[in-house]
């Protein structure tokens, strides 16, 4: 029971997916918010390329 018990405490492959899985999440915070500013310049630049093509015929 104690050789359990210390193999159970030794035991850290459960800690590492923990670890991989916060790094995971917040590169995925980081490309949302990164998309965000993005989305802006997109929007602005489709409806300049709209207007343009509309006055064009």
């Amino acid at each position: 029971m104690k050789t359990l018990f210390s193999r159970f405490v030794k035991d850290e492959s459960g800690a590492t997916a923990i670890e991989y899985g916060l790094i995971a999440a917040i590169i995925a915070v980081g490309i949302i918010a990164a998309l965000q500013g993005v989305k802006s310049n997109l929007n602005t630049t489709f409806n300049k390329v709209s207007t343009a093509v509309s006055t064009a015929n």
